[in-house]
């Protein structure tokens, strides 16, 4: 039997969609450069790794390639600015959020997403009222798979990891939940890429909807 007492979660490709901002953000900025914009397909797989990902699928480019902080900061800039034109959560993610309590469990975001980005984004999507803790990219020193940042979440919700249990839709958000001892799932309603391979992240288990996560814990409760 698993005692779990905090559920956490990715955000995006877990809780939200927000790839179609994502993408508007990378297709603006491919415009500005004379270049074509992508497809939603093409872009969806690369969403849950952020700008550097999205730069290199968009422009070839690497964090050591000369101008790729100045395309990182326009990027940021027309993404914060479109920012939940089209997100919105998942289906069965709301319905999630409001049976744990509940069930006696509160929960909480663990994202690589900067404050300066979660913070607005969890407001608007009506998140933040609810949610026992924020964790963004650069609350602590360390980004996923760092378990730093959800060891911090585990003390912000006041629980143990062995308790806690992080769902996310990355193989980073599965090793970064392994070594910091909590239960893990993976969200295979997210942005899984055809060349990922979620069976060998060694998860708990692989969930196909978030009624999937209730229905997990349920079963050990």
């Amino acid at each position: 039997m698993t005692d779990i007492h905090t559920v956490l979660f990715d955000l995006d490709g877990t809780l939200a969609d927000t790839a179609p901002d994502l993408g508007f953000a990378l297709n603006e900025l491919l415009r500005e450069h004379g270049q074509q914009p992508l497809s939603h397909d093409q872009i969806r797989p690369r969403a849950s790794y952020g700008a550097r990902a999205l730069l290199q699928l968009g422009f070839g480019i690497t964090p050591d390639d000369t101008g790729y902080d100045a395309l990182r900061r326009r990027f940021l800039d027309l993404y914060a600015a479109n920012l939940c034109r089209e997100t919105q959560l998942f289906p069965g993610v709301g319905e999630l959020l409001s049976a744990l309590p509940q069930r006696g469990l509160n929960w909480g975001i663990v994202t690589n997403k900067p404050a300066f980005l979660t913070e607005p984004l969890v407001r608007a999507l009506g998140l933040a009222a609810t949610a026992a803790c924020v964790v963004s990219g650069d609350t602590t020193a360390n980004t996923k798979p760092h378990p730093a940042p959800l060891l911090y979440a585990c003390a912000q919700c006041g629980t143990a990891p062995a308790n806690c249990l992080y769902v996310g839709d990355a193989a980073r958000d599965i090793e970064a939940g392994r070594v910091a001892g909590m239960h893990t799932l993976v969200a295979m309603f997210g942005y899984i890429g055809e060349t990922d391979d979620p069976p060998s992240w060694g998860a708990d288990a692989l969930v196909h909807s978030p009624g999937d996560v209730l229905e997990w814990i349920d079963a050990r409760r």
